[in-house]
Parts: structure tokens; C-alpha cells; sequence
């Protein structure tokens, strides 16, 4: 996933404009990520820090199907994510994508994760060829709880700070099961 011993965590800029401060800041998220997950075999994909039974197989999984869906159901308006998703059946396992992850070998669960980000890239680039992050989403949201957010649709900005924020928010679990497989700690590989 990454070559821990050479690259360098990416930082956002100190003083960029909202797009490159929101995009440097969903990059610097997908390296650690990559970094916190990479280099392990099939077994350390697997680890589990009980009582979770999260694993970094399980992680890597889980954000590619976010990457997808947050694209196809908020920006797109589908509710169509494309193959693995499509294939399952939701209704009758809601975690499919935590548990089948064991099924998968490391090469798998990298690519699908690489290939979903891939995909969301090619898309916030191409979206901000016809405007800025103020852009909005094709879904509207009809029943929401909250009365502010019914019929009104998300604009890129929103989608990318929820990934940025699923991101940090799964790292925390990353952080402290890679420390478990091989005592792995920090943001990066020392400079």
C-alpha cells in the first residue's frame, strides 16, 4: 500500500484556499490510512482487539464501500455502488463488509480500497472542473430527523468532510490494532 520506509505523510497547506485545505486534509487521512493498514500479511489483516471484532481487513473494506457509496448515493444519487456492493444482500447482513473481509487476501482488499479511492478522485476532479466545493449532490434527503436537513441536498464540501471524518474516526481503531499485530505506533515512519 505504501513504502513505509520512503514516503512522507502528505500535509494540507498551511494557508490554501477551502478546496486544498479540505482535499489536503482528506489525502493526509487515505495515507495514514494506507500507511496504518500496509505492509501485512493475511493474519495481521485479521487481528482482533478484543472485545472489538474490528480488523484492518475489515477497515480496509468498510472505507472503500464508504469511498462508493458516498459518491454514488450523495453526488450521484444512486443507490447503485457498483460490484461488490451491488451484489449483496443488505437487508439480510448489514456487516457484510466487516466479516467477508476475512474471506479476502491482502492484495484484494488493497486494490478494492485503492480502486474506490481511485474513483472518488476521478469524480472530485472532474466535479471541480465545473465549479467549487459549494457544488451540491444529486440526493435529497426526504425524511431526515433533523427538519433543516428534509429535501435538501449535500454539497461536495459536506461529502468530503464526512469522509475526512469517517476516515480519522476509523484510524483511531487502526492505531490501536496495528499496535497489537506488530507494536506499529505514530503517523508515519520516522523521518
Amino acid at each position: 500500500m505504501t513504502d513505509r520506509s520512503e514516503q512522507v505523510c502528505p500535509e494540507p497547506p498551511l494557508a490554501g484556499d477551502d478546496t486544498s485545505a479540505v482535499l489536503g486534509s482528506l489525502e493526509r487521512q487515505r495515507w495514514l490510512f494506507a500507511w496504518k493498514c500496509g505492509g501485512l500479511d493475511a493474519a495481521g489483516l485479521r487481528t482482533t482487539l478484543p472485545p472489538s471484532t474490528i480488523t484492518l481487513g475489515g477497515l480496509l473494506k468498510h472505507m472503500a464501500l464508504v469511498e462508493d457509496y458516498h459518491f454514488a448515493r450523495l453526488w450521484f444519487g444512486v443507490e447503485d455502488s457498483g460490484p461488490p456492493w451491488n451484489e449483496v444482500d443488505w437487508e439480510a447482513d448489514r456487516d457484510w463488509e466487516w466479516h467477508s473481509a476475512a474471506e479476502n487476501s491482502p492484495e484484494e482488499l488493497i486494490t478494492l480500497w485503492r480502486e474506490a479511492t481511485d474513483r472518488s478522485r476521478a469524480i472530485v476532479a472532474e466535479a471541480l472542473t465545473h465549479g467549487g466545493l459549494e457544488q451540491l449532490g444529486k440526493f435529497t434527503n426526504p425524511d431526515s430527523e433533523n427538519p433543516e436537513y428534509r429535501g435538501k441536498a449535500p454539497n461536495l464540501r459536506r461529502i468530503l468532510i464526512d469522509l475526512i471524518e469517517e476516515y480519522a474516526r476509523h484510524l483511531g481503531h487502526a492505531d490501536l490494532i496495528r499496535e497489537s499485530v506488530d507494536g506499529l505506533v505514530g503517523e508515519g515512519p520516522p523521518r
